[in-house]
């Protein structure tokens, strides 16, 4: 008994070494250099966790790792349930199976670069915004003229909305102009001509909108002059007392007619025609870079979900699934009443293992968010990352965090051990 003992402690000793150089030294050094000031000289006590739960930013942090453990592995868990599932039935899941997983294969830091391109700004360079304004723009009309505005001493004043009015009413017989000023010449709509000044027409209002500049200089204020393009299919609008009683577009020189029903009204160029042309999602500014980077990690992890399931699927016995089905049960059912239940314990082990992987993610936080908002997206392990080594650095409050962050771990881990022992004494 006692050579056993021996034989088995030496056995023991270089993991336990091990073990304790890598894991129980650090962590009681954590605890340690917590109870102690920035320098390290002056015990503070508990003043360091008392500051985790005052300051902004480690608040911030706790509030966004909060989300991460709510929305990440219940996601990577539910897609890999379903992946996993519909792949039973194709023969192409094999394959479909491996593209899915492939992302395991690649870095924390190269997903995060990948997706920092992915989430960029210009369409032109980020895929997330270029399939977007395409979706947009096939059915939302931009417009034509998004910086064009009334130039100096113009008879067209700011209505408010982004929308421009005539100062004065307009009446028949008498033509109006409408000047802008603001696009570039190469910026017009394709199938612009010179502008041209508007004829009278009895009973009828009629005018002109157009470039108010010429190239080269010269020319006069708030007048048609020669080389001056017209703002083509321009959007007009008659209104009295509030109420639109004619619209109109104008042709390709500019010039438009609108019957006596406008005569008396203010001519009002709304907003729309003038309305920025849509750029796209903000993915990493402050509103939504934490459900951005959420949605880099369901597509590194919904592969490793779906793979575990997968095994846990083809356990699943096949005659309780038939038994159902002759039964009259429908394919839902089937699922939600034979095969979620039957799967639970694996659902358990990847929704568990996703939770505490969840609680340290860093580096996709730390790649993807730009600096100017590492604040919104905050979560605890970058900042005791900022709080240990950033600017104006302090130890002993990093340490007071990554104990935090321990204690928020080792429920779950107990869970697990707790869950799995279960398990094998069935």
């Amino acid at each position: 008994m006692r050579r056993g003992r021996v034989v088995a402690a030496a056995f023991l000793l270089p993991a336990l070494v091990l073990l304790g150089a890598l894991v129980v030294h650090p962590i009681g050094f954590s605890v340690y250099r917590s109870l102690f000031d920035r320098s390290g000289d002056s015990f503070v006590g508990a003043a360091n966790y008392q500051e985790i739960l005052t300051d902004p930013a480690i608040r911030t942090a706790l509030r966004n790792t909060l989300v991460w453990v709510v929305l990440a592995p219940a996601t990577a868990t539910a897609l890999g349930l379903v992946f996993a599932v519909l792949t039973e039935r194709v023969r192409w899941g094999t394959a479909f199976k491996l593209l899915v997983f492939m992302p395991m294969a690649i870095s924390m830091l190269a997903a995060g670069i990948i997706f920092r391109l992915v989430y960029e700004a210009d369409p032109d360079r980020g895929v997330a915004n270029a399939v977007w304004v395409g979706v947009h723009d096939t059915f939302a009309e931009s417009s034509a003229f998004p910086k064009a505005r009334p130039g100096r001493d113009s008879p067209l004043t700011a209505a408010g909305g982004g929308s421009y009015v005539t100062v004065e009413p307009v009446r028949a017989g008498t033509p109006v102009v409408l000047p802008l000023v603001g696009v570039a010449p190469d910026a017009l709509p394709e199938g612009t001509r010179p502008a041209v000044a508007a004829t009278a027409e009895p009973g009828r209002v009629t005018g002109t909108a157009w470039q108010d500049f010429t190239r080269g200089g010269g020319g006069r204020t708030n007048a048609v002059d020669a080389g001056e393009s017209g703002y083509a299919g321009l959007r007009v609008e008659a209104v009295k007392d509030g109420t639109v009683v004619e619209r109109t577009r104008t042709r390709a020189d500019g010039t438009f007619s609108l019957s006596a029903k406008a005569d008396g009204a203010v001519l009002r160029l709304p907003a729309e025609n003038f309305r920025e042309a849509y750029a796209g999602v903000d993915w990493l500014g402050p509103a939504l870079v934490t459900p951005a980077v959420i949605g880099a990690y369901v597509w590194m992890w919904a592969g490793f979900a779906m793979v575990l399931i997968g095994a846990g699927l083809a356990a699943v016995p096949r005659e309780l699934l038939e038994a159902a089905r002759v039964d009259g049960a429908n394919e839902w059912q089937v699922f939600r009443r034979i095969t979620v239940p039957l799967l639970a314990p694996v659902l358990a082990v990847v929704l568990v293992t996703l939770v505490i992987n969840v609680m340290k993610v860093f580096d996709l936080v730390f790649v993807i968010a730009p600096g100017s908002v590492h604040d919104d997206a905050n979560v605890l392990a970058l900042q005791l990352y900022r709080t240990s080594f950033g600017t104006d650095a302090d130890p002993g409050l990093g340490s007071a965090i990554a104990v935090f962050l321990l204690v928020l771990v080792v429920p779950v881990m107990v869970y697990n051990i707790i869950r799995m022992r279960r398990e094998g004494r069935r």
